[in-house]
Formats: C-alpha cells, sequence, structure tokens
C-alpha cells in the first residue's frame, strides 16, 4: 500500500488547504511539459492527490481499505485510471495545460480574469527646491489609450454596434475538457468582442474596432512637497489602457538635483557656515541662504568649530503641515599669514593665557 501522505510530503493529520496547496507545488515541479518535469512522479503524486482530496476515498485509505492498492490495481493507479484522459495517452502532454486546470480547480479560472492595461513608468528631473515645496508638472507622454476617433466602443462613426456572433452576445464562451479530475466547464472572456457581448458593425478605421489606440496624451503629475530623490509617485489608472478592461498605473520616479549649500538629513537641511576668528570670539552675525531667501543668524561668544547653531522652521516641509529645521554648522577660518599688528596682538593674547 503506497504511502500517499509521503508521496505529497504532508502529515497524516494534514488539513485539506495544506494537501491542495502540496499537490500544486509538486504537480508544478514534475509536470512532464517543464523542463526536468518527470512523468512518471507526476502521476503519482496526482494519484495520491485524487485519493486524498476525496474525504471518503480518503477515509477508505486511513483505514487500510484494499481499494488503493500499488500499482497492479485498476488502471495501474489504485483505481483512479488516467488513461480516459487524452494528455496522457502515449506520452503526449500537449493537450494538458496546468495552469488552467488550477485556475479552474481552485478558483480564478480564465472567465474571472478581467483584461488590464500595462503599466508604464516615466521619469521626471525636480529641482532641490520643487522638490522641497511640490510642484506641478505636465509631461507628454506615448501610450496605448482610449481610442479618439470612436471614444472606446470601436465602431466607425454612423456605425452600429451589434450583438457579437462568436458568443451570442454572453460575453464568454463555455467549454467542457476532460482532466485527470474529471470533466470541467469552464467559461472564458469572449475573444471577439473582449467580453462587452456587443461588436462594431463597421469597426472604427483608426483602432480597428478594439476602443484602443496607441496616441499621445498630456499628463498632469502633481508632485507633492517634501519628495526626496528616487522616490516614485503612482497614479492609478493612468498607464495602457486595455480593450473592456481597466487601465494600468503610471509610475513617475522622480529624479532630484543636489543643491551646492544643503544636504538633506529626513526633513532638516545641513549647511556649513565659515566664520572669522574674531566673531568666534567676540560673536557677530552673518546672514545665510534658506529655502525661502537669505536669514541673519547670530553667533554666539565663543562658538567652537564645528558647532552646530540650529534654524528652526526653514527645512523641508513635511505631509502634516511642519518643517524641518537649517543646521549651519561652524567652520571657524584661520588666517594663514598675520600682519605684524595681528602677530603683536595674538602674543598678547597668549601671554594672558588665551
Amino acid at each position: 500500500m503506497k504511502d500517499y501522505y509521503e508521496i505529497l510530503g504532508v502529515a497524516k493529520n494534514a488539513s485539506d488547504d495544506e494537501i491542495k496547496k502540496a499537490f500544486r507545488k509538486l504537480a508544478q515541479k514534475y509536470h512532464p511539459d517543464k523542463k526536468g518535469g518527470d512523468e512518471a512522479k507526476f502521476k503519482e503524486v496526482s494519484e495520491a492527490y485524487a485519493v486524498l482530496s476525496d474525504k471518503k476515498r480518503r477515509a477508505q485509505y486511513d483505514t487500510g481499505a484494499h481499494a488503493f492498492g500499488g500499482a497492479g490495481q485498476t488502471g495501474g493507479f489504485g483505481g483512479f485510471d488516467f488513461s480516459q484522459f487524452g494528455g496522457f495517452q502515449q506520452g503526449n502532454f500537449q493537450e494538458f495545460d496546468l495552469g488552467d486546470i488550477f485556475g479552474e480547480f481552485f478558483g480564478g479560472g480564465q472567465g474571472q480574469r478581467s483584461r488590464r492595461g500595462r503599466d508604464i513608468s516615466i521619469d521626471i528631473e525636480l529641482s532641490f527646491r520643487d522638490a522641497a515645496f511640490g510642484t506641478e508638472r505636465r509631461v507628454l507622454i506615448s501610450k496605448i489609450g482610449v481610442c479618439d476617433v470612436c471614444n472606446g466602443n470601436g465602431a466607425e462613426k454612423g456605425s452600429k454596434v451589434i450583438t457579437c456572433p462568436t458568443c451570442n452576445g454572453k460575453g464568454e464562451i463555455r467549454e467542457t475538457r476532460n482532466t485527470f479530475f474529471g470533466a470541467f466547464t469552464s467559461a472564458r472572456t469572449c475573444p471577439k468582442c473582449h467580453g462587452k457581448g456587443t461588436v462594431p458593425e463597421k469597426p472604427c478605421h483608426k483602432c480597428h474596432g478594439e476602443g484602443v489606440s496607441r496616441r499621445e496624451e498630456e499628463i498632469v503629475v502633481n508632485v507633492p512637497p517634501g519628495v526626496d530623490d528616487g522616490e516614485m509617485i503612482r497614479m492609478p489608472g493612468r498607464g495602457e489602457a486595455a480593450a473592456s478592461g481597466v487601465a494600468g498605473d503610471l509610475y513617475v520616479k522622480l529624479h532630484v538635483k543636489p543643491d551646492p549649500m544643503f544636504v538633506r538629513e529626513g526633513n532638516n537641511l545641513i549647511t556649513v557656515l565659515k566664520i572669522r576668528l574674531s566673531d568666534a570670539l567676540l560673536g557677530g552675525s552673518y546672514d545665510i541662504k534658506t529655502l525661502d531667501g537669505m536669514e541673519k543668524i547670530h553667533i554666539p561668544e565663543g562658538v567652537t568649530h564645528g558647532e552646530v547653531i540650529r534654524v528652526r522652521g526653514q527645512g523641508i516641509p513635511s505631509t502634516r503641515g511642519s518643517r524641518g529645521d537649517i543646521l549651519v554648522r561652524i567652520e571657524i577660518e584661520l588666517p594663514k599669514k598675520l600682519s605684524k599688528e595681528a602677530r603683536a596682538l595674538v602674543e598678547k593674547l597668549k601671554s594672558e593665557g588665551l
């Protein structure tokens, strides 16, 4: 008696969901249509799943019923005969689409998939100030969009829209196929009308009845304040359109030019201010550049090299409406040469212990 639990790699108390997941993983691994597949292994895991996924057959198997014996029994697979399915005859697997079977058995088959347009991305370069305060950019891009001649209905002007002859207006086509799980009836979107149920009597000359065509479109990108280099803005539904489906998304990648005066650290800005030795000793005032213009700051007496002076509320705006600060790092410039008078004064300060 084969150990179906061992074949699927699950415990004997495994849930239905765990058995289903294990089978799906192994079936994808051993499917003969895939490179490195194994027909024998594929049939073995399929046999195990056919038994363990059925509550009645699993109960019989767990009690040691002989109906689930070795390969010498009916059909060579313990009563589960694969020969009825065309995909297994004479090693021919071309008619067997594992993806479709999983879609139909586990849900989410072709009839449930909605068409979606392609996502697209563009790059925008911003100045440091525009990134800080936000801006609006208008960009002209070429993409697949709703046809501007027929407005998306696919019909030539003056032409009628008629019932789709392929699906008789239902928007989907039903098909019945034999699989190793049994007969499955699936529904897929009609390839003629793309699920609408109607088609143009005379297709639009520009989009050929698809309702979408490649054209140039102006996109307005609103850049919020406080964005940083490398950030991405997602614009839902502004990507490429799909016939009888939803449009994809547009992703805008931002490239912020560096500023010669500032280094960004979160919402704070760091800048360097070089001051004279006398101002470091006695204090003074300096004008510094900010994002809003020039700002006067006071240098206290006895400031040290590398000390930081904080200018509050002059940094990068945040999403909460507040702003960061400017952190001014002091660098004291020492003279490379001294005049006789200056040297004499410094010597006097030295003699006083300064």
